[in-house]
Order: structure tokens, then sequence, then C-alpha cells
């Protein structure tokens, strides 16, 4: 009785590893298609790893220059309508 324990225990071991080597097969190949989905993603993006404060400074311009844009724009909107204004004649 205690020889077929052996067996089902060294079966269920062996079970387990394969088990376990076929996990960390798939994990070793999720991290390199992880990997090469970034890169591909970073060469769409056009970007370049680069020191994180030269990043966050980089999107502070992009930032500053979008809100200027913004206020150029709305400034100009109010401009344009206040033409418009003064060219109705009312009788």
């Amino acid at each position: 009785m205690c020889g077929n324990r052996v067996e089902e225990l060294e079966s269920r071991v062996k079970e387990l590893e394969a088990s376990v080597e076929g996990l960390t097969d798939e994990l070793v190949e999720c991290k390199v298609r992880i990997r090469e989905l970034e890169d591909a993603l970073d060469g769409d993006l056009e970007f370049a790893p680069t020191d994180a404060g030269v990043n966050a400074q980089t999107q502070t311009q992009t930032q500053t220059q979008f809100e200027a844009e913004s206020d150029a724009d709305a400034d100009s909107a109010g401009a344009s309508e206040s033409s418009e204004e003064d060219d109705i004649i009312v009788a």
C-alpha cells in the first residue's frame, strides 16, 4: 500500500513539474511579446526613451504651447464676433 502511494505522489510531482515548466515557457514568451509590442508602440509614437525629467519638461512645454494656442484662438474668435456685431445696423 505504501509503494502505491509513493508512485502516485511521484507521478503527481512529475505532472506539477511539467505544468510549472510549461507556464514558465509561456511567461517568457509573453514577456518577449510585450517587449516587442512596447517597442512597436514607442516606434509609432516616435518616443525615444529619455530621462524622466526631460520627458516631464517636454510635456510641460507642450501643454503650455497648447494653452497659448487655445488662448489665441479664443481671442481671435472674440474679435471676429465683435466686428460682426459692429456691422449690424438696427433701424
